[in-house]
């Protein structure tokens, strides 16, 4: 059984922002149902984001624990940022936020997995890379500020996350998502079969 997401877009009979942030904003849509009642709903438009899931040569992955502040949470976490450029090639957002957040390059990338995040109440779509072949970066570190001055770096076994993704003690959607994929992956047809990284993305079309 074959089954996919596919495009739809229900009328829309009046839109309004009433909020735009410094990233994000909020639209209020008035939609047409299909029995002809309107309503209205409100949601996060947001520029779309990348992830990167680096797997290193001894199977540990690179993640990194912050302060979140709307959870009251630190939270491990994988690599990722936000697609600051509209039309930004997403391998090149996500090179650039492994060497950012991490101070590492990588030999090999692949796509893991597309996600929508919250698509009840955002917009956000975010692509999650694997990198493969991975080393550090020669020179000064990228000069890092807000949350991530206290951000802490670790290497762990790719099974120590699941476990603890079970276990609900890790909870960054982008980390759950990658290492459920990742272990998925191996289970079934290998990383080599995964989408090469220039894959097409129709949530977030990108320039080459």
């Amino acid at each position: 059984m074959g089954i996919k997401d596919t495009a739809a877009e229900w009328r829309v009979t009046a839109s309004e922002t009433p909020f735009t942030g410094n990233k994000t904003s909020v639209r209020t849509d008035e939609v047409e149902m299909p029995d002809g009642t309107r309503v209205t709903r409100d949601y996060q438009v947001h520029p779309g984001s990348v992830a990167v899931l680096a797997l290193d040569d001894e199977g540990r992955v690179l993640v990194l624990n912050q302060y979140r502040h709307p959870v009251r949470q630190r939270l491990w976490e994988i690599p990722a940022g936000l697609l600051d450029v509209p039309g930004e090639n997403p391998l090149h957002a996500a090179q650039r936020e492994l060497y950012e957040e991490a101070h590492v390059k990588a030999e090999d990338w692949r796509v893991l997995t597309d996600v929508y995040t919250t698509p009840g109440g955002c917009d956000e779509a975010v692509r999650i890379f694997l990198a493969r072949g991975i080393s550090d970066i020669e020179g000064e570190r990228f000069e890092v500020e807000h949350e991530e001055l206290d951000m802490e770096l670790a290497r762990v076994p790719l099974q120590d996350l699941v476990r603890g993704v079970l276990a609900g003690e890790l909870h960054n959607n982008c980390l759950v998502v990658g290492v459920l994929s990742l272990t998925a992956a191996l289970a079934g047809d290998g990383l080599d079969a995964l989408r090469p990284a220039d894959a097409e993305w129709p949530a977030r079309p990108f320039e080459a």
